[in-house]
């Protein structure tokens, strides 16, 4: 009978070592920054109950509607995967009364989200995301200090190119008033609008400036938008936003027409987008939320945010050289003898701070040396029959070709067999 090989689940996928690495490199990188802005990390679970998420992005969204992972419980709660992180931050920070204790608190997450929608280039159902919460502010300038931290973030990760796009969303004042003329805009081109259009345009009419279908866009294109409709506190709100990221020099591009696919941003809403990358060109956004701590159960309190698409992010980035590492060695034993000195340095070495892989005491050297090579390794520490016999080290350099017999004696103090291997690649140019 033959054996069938179980593949990955569709829309979920391995990241090997070498994607990994670059991945680890531009979180770290984005880490650091919100690190310097005095946001402090929060570890959030992946599975929460359904309610939270149909009462913060909303009951008509398509996240709720279509791509939520939820499922009953044992104990008949219904649950779901998290597709999202700014509801279970606002959860937790509830939850653990920080509202009272830290009215005004900086928090970031990263990890895994999970939807099921529609794979496609740099969109997986299990996605990754790094992502900021400010709670307890309201003003303008912390929806600009925001996208600031936005545009280090990707300065810091090497990523070039990308374009902020930004909007006022309004708020309850003058919220409605908008609504009312979007959807008689609608109503006149109903036939012209496709079958998702339709559905949301009494449920959730803001989502029709947003379809990517070719004929709800042509037909939308000269709906009203929310900046005629701003009220004068959105409005002087937004036009100070403006004014603080001129004054600061990060260029942001207005677009009437963003909004944002979750229902509890209000005021400040904006977008990163990388050029090139398609049709779905958006690699993060956030806003501001000032409604959602109190729609979930807590104070009025206002909140301002955003997550970036670690996988968008990358194909934004390119390919990029690999970062140097720390010194790279392949300490190789010959026989069953040399296995526990070997052993014995290369954890030493690696207590220093280097990179070491220990070869297998099995293998003829000329094998052990061909995977260092493959590896990119550029130091083989040879401990055979002569080296035991005389207590000091064979040093084969892989760049240089060329071999430093007894360089150094194998109970030597570690620092001085790393400054012994450092000496030898610089006088070998390198």
């Amino acid at each position: 009978m033959k054996t069938v090989t179980v593949k990955g689940v569709k829309g979920f996928r391995d990241v090997l070592p070498d994607e990994a690495e670059q991945r680890c490199r531009i979180r770290d990188a984005a880490i650091g920054v919100l690190e310097r802005y005095g946001y402090r990390e929060i570890e959030l679970p992946m599975l929460e109950k359904v309610e939270l998420f149909s009462r913060s992005v909303g009951a008509t969204s398509d996240i709720v509607e279509k791509e939520m992972y939820a499922f009953d419980d044992r104990d008949g709660a219904v649950v779901a995967l998290r597709p999202e992180g700014t509801a279970s931050v606002v959860r937790a920070y509830l939850e653990a009364g920080m509202s009272r204790s830290t009215p005004i608190a900086r928090l970031y997450y990263h990890g895994p989200m999970f939807r099921r929608e529609r794979p496609q280039k740099g969109r997986f159902r299990q996605f990754t995301q790094v992502g900021a919460e400010l709670l307890g502010r309201d003003d303008p300038e912390s929806d600009a200090e925001a996208i600031c931290m936005v545009a280090d973030m990707f300065a810091a990760a090497g990523i070039d190119g990308i374009r902020i796009e930004i909007n006022s969303l309004g708020d309850a004042a003058c919220r409605p008033a908008h609504r009312d003329a979007l959807v008689a805009f609608a109503r006149d081109r109903i036939d012209e609008l496709c079958k998702d259009c339709r559905n949301r345009l009494d449920r959730n009419p803001l989502r029709l400036l947003d379809c990517k279908q070719e004929a709800c866009s042509r037909a939308m294109a000269d709906a009203p938008v929310m900046l005629d409709f701003l009220c004068e506190a959105c409005n002087a709100h937004h036009a100070r936003v403006l004014e603080l990221l001129s004054n600061v020099g990060v260029e942001v591009v207005p677009n009437p027409r963003m909004v944002r696919g979750l229902d509890y941003y209000c005021r400040t809403a904006f977008e990163i987008v990388a050029p090139g990358l398609g049709a779905q060109d958006a690699v993060g956004g956030g806003g501001r939320y000032d409604g959602l701590v109190a729609e979930l159960g807590g104070p009025d309190m206002a909140g301002v945010g955003f997550a970036l698409g670690i996988e968008r992010m990358q194909l934004a980035a390119g390919q990029q050289p690999a970062a140097a590492g720390a010194t790279q060695i392949l300490v190789a034993p010959l026989g069953d003898d040399a296995a526990a000195p070997a052993l014995e340095l290369a954890r030493r070495l690696r207590l220093a701070g280097c990179t070491v892989e220990l070869g297998q005491s099995g293998r003829k050297l000329k094998a052990q040396l061909k995977r260092a090579d493959k590896e990119g390794v550029r130091h083989v520490i040879i401990i055979g029959e002569e080296e035991l016999a005389t207590g000091k080290a064979t040093v084969r350099d892989l760049v240089s070709r060329q071999d430093h017999a007894g360089c150094f004696a194998l109970a030597d103090p570690t620092e001085a067999i790393v400054s012994e291997l450092e000496r030898h690649a610089a006088a070998a140019g390198g």
